[in-house]
């Protein structure tokens, strides 16, 4: 497995892929000229998981392509074990490139006696092995500070932006579906120059996960096409904010989202009327099942997570990849 930098192979470099998503750790490796390195990753009787590294690697440096998506649990724990087994093998370094971050939702106690799972996560990748981790659309950016080891944190904005740019929609809208995605939101406004809107709801339940009601829309929505941003989709509940713009007078809505977790009711929720296009990315596996025919649109997240993989190989600014398309992010 080589990697090639500034013109002149280097062989102290290897990309390695879970189970949970291989196809997008190969299609970083074909954009990074190169192959996924030899690793066996299986389930014992037990539900035990086992990984073994079939090649040499000591003394290279080595990420390891793993989101944590659902099953969250199992993901989680084949990462684990995968670092551990690298690390045994004599890495040089080892980084986690997890796509998307399963458990960041629970990144505060939102009631008492609660665990503040995402800490405990980032305790887990450090304590495993991991010299570094990379991140997508963290559901709080502030979760970088929950690691004690350097964490790079990405986003899909252009590659979400420049997919509603090429549509040219005339009339569109940006719309964020509560008041803390209105940070986001603004960076959409910024790169696609327009109009912003802003829905406000109140969760209610353990942990929020309940939404109880949409009370009001900022901005006008009337005959413009709203483009509702969020970082993921689970179990589909934003259908919500969809219904409650077009009731407003708006066009059936696209929805932008990094993360398809899409699990439970999510698919039915999001095959109605209000809702033109379902546009996401691969950081999660998006099966053809759950593509709702052509309602939903998938991006690959590939090539910044190659750009991000190899600007890190070669010690180079990360924060780069976004300054130049004028983009101030936290990373």
């Amino acid at each position: 497995m080589l990697a090639i930098t500034n013109g002149e192979v280097q062989d102290d470099f290897r990309l390695f892929a879970g189970r949970a998503n291989p196809e997008l750790a190969k299609e970083i490796a074909t954009i990074l000229g190169d192959e996924l390195g030899k690793m066996s990753v299986s389930t014992f009787p037990g539900d035990e998981t086992h990984a073994q590294v079939e090649e040499s690697i000591r003394g290279a440096d080595i990420y390891i392509v793993q989101p944590t998506c659902p099953p969250t649990n199992d993901n989680l724990m084949e990462l684990l074990v995968i670092i551990d087994a690298v690390k045994r093998a004599s890495a040089r370094q080892i980084t986690a490139v997890i796509p998307y971050f399963g458990y960041a939702r629970q990144d505060h106690k939102s009631t008492g006696r609660e665990p503040i799972s995402a800490k405990l996560v980032a305790n887990l990748l450090t304590t495993a092995g991991a010299n570094r981790v990379v991140a997508v659309d963290l559901h709080a950016a502030q979760i970088q500070g929950f690691f004690d080891i350097p964490a790079d944190h990405l986003t899909a904005l252009p590659t979400l932006a420049d997919y509603f740019r090429e549509k040219q929609i005339e009339d569109g809208v940006i719309v964020s579906p509560d008041v803390g995605r209105a940070k986001l939101a603004d960076k959409y406004v910024d790169m696609l120059g327009m109009p912003l809107a802003i829905m406000h709801k109140r969760r209610s339940g353990t942990g929020g996960r309940e939404v109880k009601v949409v009370t009001e829309i900022i901005g006008d929505v009337v005959d413009k096409t709203p483009i509702i941003i969020d970082d993921l989709v689970t179990s589909g509940s934003i259908y919500q904010q969809a219904d409650a713009i077009a009731e407003a007078g708006a066009k059936p809505a696209y929805l932008s989202i990094t993360h398809p977790v899409l699990v439970g009711p999510a698919l039915e929720r999001l095959n109605r009327p209000s809702i033109q296009e379902v546009v996401v990315t691969n950081t999660i596996p998006v099966p053809a099942e759950k593509q709702i025919g052509s309602k939903v649109k998938v991006l690959s997240i590939a090539p910044l997570l190659a750009e991000a993989i190899l600007r890190i190989h070669q010690r180079r600014s990360v924060s780069q990849v976004f300054f130049d398309q004028k983009l101030v992010f936290p990373v």
